[in-house]
């Protein structure tokens, strides 16, 4: 058997790694296209748009938002706190409602 060739590039395999993290952790990663929020109490959901730009993650539990992943290589090692004013700007940052044309849920529009 041949082997297997894989087309996907850095990013995309580390997202497969995260989120395969996320579930273990007992998240359920769900594409903003498609939010189901009785789907689960936690929720992960990637590339999350916001007003300070695309969150990595942003995760909603019991349908409220309450934290953000910025995801970085592992090239950042001893400069990842340099990505903290990124993850700063995005857990003060107002989210971006685009599901189903329904409003934003009560109280879910920024992090808490």
């Amino acid at each position: 058997m041949p082997p297997v060739v894989r087309n996907e590039n850095r990013e995309q395999m580390a997202r497969k790694e995260i989120d395969a993290r996320l579930v273990e952790a007992g998240w359920d990663v769900q594409d903003r296209a498609s939010i189901d929020f009785s789907a689960g109490q936690g929720l992960a959901v990637p590339e999350y748009p916001t007003d300070f730009g695309p969150a990595d993650y942003v995760l909603f539990v019991d349908r409220r938002a309450v934290g953000v992943i910025e995801a970085k290589s592992e090239e950042w090692g001893d400069k990842i706190t340099m990505a903290e004013d990124q993850a700063e700007g995005y857990a003060a940052a107002a989210l971006k409602w685009e599901w189903r044309n329904a409003e934003f849920p009560s109280g879910a529009g920024r992090i808490a």
